[in-house]
């Protein structure tokens, strides 16, 4: 049997804390938290939650009152006339700082996701979150032209692998660009954004580090043979249809001696670190252990 599933206690969690490392439907995506889902009411903060990402609620007033500069640019593809909406956020440092892919859920780039990058540049990252949708809306447009959520996940069900890969590299040599970069640059993704994460690290052989949250992994062992990414996975306890697929990672990454860390925690579904109330407190003790482990993983490969 795998022993995959490795869990942070309160104190460990507490401790990274005190070192300054912060403590965040379609079948591929966690619904909103129903009733019966989540608690009456949100718990109160501990000092570990305050600097957790948001929630897909909270998302619109983190952004609003965040102090960090955040812009839209519009970043140029190779051979095409479609530029790639991307929000670019900036942390308050005084020297060149890592850069992150922040690559979105399967409902597009939202304010949720827009929050997340915030969370990281609150970290000290370059965090640059793409719109993958950008031109395949009514009149060009990205996420927010194509309106109701399923409309989101019918089109970006017609997105090609092999598109999704170049658009991602498109907005990786942007990002590099960046004169405030540090030139290391790491990929994190969200479900549909996890699968894309680790297919990244896949595609793409210079990328430093993947992180992937709740999205499966690739399915042949053939792939990984070019992965020289580090990766961190993260993963709910009841999201079977997602840990089902971590076991052929774990055996090709190990044969390639290539570092691949699974943790599944216990109790909490597919979608925690946005769905942070639900499964009874489940998600949001995975989201205290998951997003301290993100933070320091990104460290470690990228630079403070």
């Amino acid at each position: 049997m795998l022993d995959i599933r490795q869990r942070l206690s309160t104190g460990s969690v507490a401790a990274i804390c005190a070192l300054g490392v912060a403590c965040g439907s379609a079948p591929e995506e966690a619904g909103t938290p129903t009733a019966e889902s989540a608690p009456a009411a949100a718990p109160a903060l501990t000092p570990a939650a305050a600097v957790l990402p948001p929630t897909e609620d909270t998302a619109p007033d983190r952004l609003n009152t965040s102090p960090r500069h955040g812009e839209w640019v519009d970043v140029t593809q190779p051979g095409s006339d479609v530029p790639i909406g991307t929000w670019v956020v900036y942390p308050e440092v005084s020297g060149p700082a890592p850069i992150v892919l922040v690559i979105h859920e399967i409902y597009g780039l939202t304010d949720w996701v827009r929050g997340v990058a915030d969370q990281f540049a609150a970290e000290g990252f370059i965090a640059v979150a793409p719109d993958l949708l950008s031109g395949m809306g009514p009149g060009g447009g990205g996420t927010n032209s194509l309106g109701e959520r399923d409309n989101v996940v019918a089109t970006i069900r017609t997105l090609e692998p092999d598109e999704r890969g170049r658009r991602l590299d498109a907005v990786r040599a942007y990002a590099l660009d960046i004169p405030a970069g540090n030139g290391r640059i790491g990929s994190v993704g969200f479900c549909w954004g996890g699968t894309a994460s680790f297919a990244y690290a896949v595609s793409q052989p210079a990328l430093d580090a993947a992180v992937v949250y709740y999205g499966t992994s690739p399915a042949e062992a053939s792939e990984y043979a070019q992965i020289n990414a580090p990766v961190l996975g993260l993963y709910g306890g009841n999201d079977e249809r997602v840990n089902a697929t971590i076991p052929t990672a774990e055996g090709a990454m190990a044969a390639g001696d290539k570092p691949f860390e699974p943790n599944i925690y216990e109790g909490a579904g597919h979608g925690f670190l946005r769905a942070q109330l639900g499964q009874d407190g489940a998600n949001m003790a995975a989201t205290e252990e998951a997003w301290p482990r993100t933070l320091a993983f990104f460290r470690e490969h990228l630079g403070d």
